[in-house]
């Protein structure tokens, strides 16, 4: 079996990272992904219309100035393929491939408990033993098909947006069906209405979304910001979301109604993904306030869709704003204008089945030619629970997080030693820049590695107290806050029989830096460090 210090699964923007820093500790490296190069999600979406809602400018490594300087984004938001050329561009710059196995998928991971190692075996009949295993497999990385009867049946193409095709696909005189309105259907379905000859578009939940207002960057905007990269970067590290807003201090309740319709509206204008959520300090957490904002909403997607009946189905009603991930568009209201595109209900009709001809609600037979599942993925938990490594003692990832995920920082796990999560449930990730987040968690996972290295350690291991007292404390800061109402991807209601818990940590990533500096200024608290023969150290 070959030995490693470290193996690393998944190369996406994490785990690239994770090559970069690692390497610094002189450690010997592998790391495997599915893919057939870098970039994680990036080199999967591929779906017309799939963009970064996060600015080009913020979505980006901060480690290299040099690299800060040398690349130069084309977009406000960059597109996949502009993302997919960004990662490539670090792969090269920094020599990352040649730690990388690509085209492979891991099956099994497995802690010996004799040797205190792991036992990681892939799809290519690779055994590594490494006495190191990172998780670098993203938030958004395990597709979920919708629980529909007779998708096998139907006789036409199927694509899911998650894992589109890498050659062009043409729907122009097509009849489409798009189930999902998500963020990834809010993208997709104005390009394909554009092309298709008929597009239906199934609906369950509608979503809050505000124009992007993309546009090419200005040469003095991308001048401006590398004049104060660094400055910037570490003013982003000490806000709530890794990028820099201004957000207000006072109450949308109490505001004035002509002072508050203002600040919406340039919330709106803005173009920018917390846009609204920032005029007032409460809007996630006071119900009233957050339906102020909804309402301004809701007005702005009546202004947009000339049918009214439409306009009412499109309007989110069943759960606050800003619960759910907000929505950026080009022009996704306005695209229900169209002759040629249709919209369907899923709460007033159901789906019954997936036929061969097309899909049968409990009201009609929709026939079309092709079939788009925008319906996202098993976020957070799903693509570690995918694995389902195993650690001490013998008890799985699955057995272990039966009725949720249990983290101490969203970063190790108690009963599994040498086993680190770059932005695991019970970190900020999904609600910040997660690029912010990535670098943050591969930079602690590597001074712990370092400071093991000095001491002479070989394994660590989370207290089972210190791990309740994070997830208690995760639960207690989202049980101040309006996102457990909601039945979001953030608390794993859009899997069937997955525990309803509100995944991320809340309280905001300049907060939960703190937490994480605290923990290592007094000795890795939490944490017990083990050397070979003398215990811990």
């Amino acid at each position: 079996m070959e030995r490693c210090d470290v193996v690393i699964v998944g190369a996406g923007f994490a785990g690239m990272y994770a090559i970069h820093r690692l390497r610094r500790l002189d450690l010997t490296l592998r790391c495997f992904d599915a893919a057939g190069d870098v970039g994680g999600t990036w080199w999967w979406n591929r779906y017309p219309g799939a963009r970064c809602d996060i600015e080009s400018l913020d979505y980006s490594y901060s480690f290299s100035p040099e690299l800060e300087q040398d690349w130069d984004w084309t977009e406000r938001y960059a597109t996949q393929p502009e993302i997919l050329r960004y990662a490539g561009h670090v792969a090269d710059r920094f020599d990352l491939r040649r730690s990388i196995q690509f085209d492979t998928r891991v099956e099994s991971a497995t802690f010996d408990d004799e040797s205190a190692r792991w036992d990681v075996r892939t799809d290519h009949s690779d055994a590594v033993s490494a006495q190191f295993l990172v998780m670098a497999t993203g938030c958004l990385s395990t597709p979920k098909l919708p629980e529909i009867d007779g998708i096998q049946r139907f006789g036409g193409a199927t694509y899911h947006t998650a894992t589109w095709p890498h050659d062009d696909v043409d729907f122009t005189g097509r009849r489409v069906a798009v189930i999902g309105t998500g963020s990834s259907g809010i993208q997709v379905i104005p390009l394909i209405a554009e092309q298709a000859a008929h597009l239906t578009v199934f609906q369950r939940t509608p979503a809050y979304s505000t124009p992007a207002r993309n546009g090419p960057l200005h040469p003095q905007t991308v001048a401006a910001r590398k004049a104060t990269y660094q400055a910037y970067r570490e003013r982003a590290r000490s806000t709530h979301i890794g990028v820099v807003i201004d957000v207000a201090a006072d109450s949308a309740t109490s505001a004035d109604p002509a002072e508050r319709e203002r600040r919406f509206s340039e919330g709106w204008d803005e173009g920018t993904l917390y846009g609204v959520a920032s005029k007032f300090a409460d809007i996630l957490i006071d119900p009233a306030a957050n339906e102020l904002a909804a309402e301004f909403l809701r007005q702005r997607i009546r202004d947009a869709v000339a049918d009214p009946d439409v306009a009412e189905r499109l309007s989110p009603r069943t759960f606050p704003y800003a619960t759910k991930r907000p929505c950026l568009d080009t022009g996704y209201f306005e695209t229900f204008n169209r002759p040629n595109v249709a919209l369907v209900d899923l709460r007033a009709a159901p789906i019954i089945e997936v036929n061969a001809d097309g899909i049968r609600t409990t009201e009609q037979q929709v026939d079309v030619d092709d079939i788009v599942f925008a319906t996202g993925f098993d976020a957070i938990t799903g693509p570690l629970l995918a694995l389902d490594p195993v650690g001490a003692g013998g008890i799985s990832l699955r057995e272990k997080w039966s009725a949720g995920p249990r983290t101490y920082l969203g970063i190790a796990i108690a009963g599994f030693p040498n086993l680190f999560l770059v932005t695991g449930p019970g970190s900020p990730s999904v609600l910040t820049n997660v690029i912010v987040s990535i670098e943050h968690h591969v930079d602690w996972i590597a001074d712990l590695l370092a400071t093991m290295i000095e001491r002479g350690a070989t394994s660590v291991e989370v207290d089972e107290i210190a791990e309740a007292g994070w997830v208690e404390h995760v639960n207690e800061i989202g049980d101040l806050t309006l996102y457990p109402l909601a039945a979001s991807w953030y608390t794993g209601a859009n899997v069937d029989g997955k525990p309803r818990v509100l995944m991320p940590y809340v309280g905001g990533f300049c907060a939960y830096r703190k937490h994480c500096a605290a923990t290592a200024a007094n000795g890795y608290e939490g944490f017990t460090l083990t050397s070979p023969g003398s215990g811990a150290c």
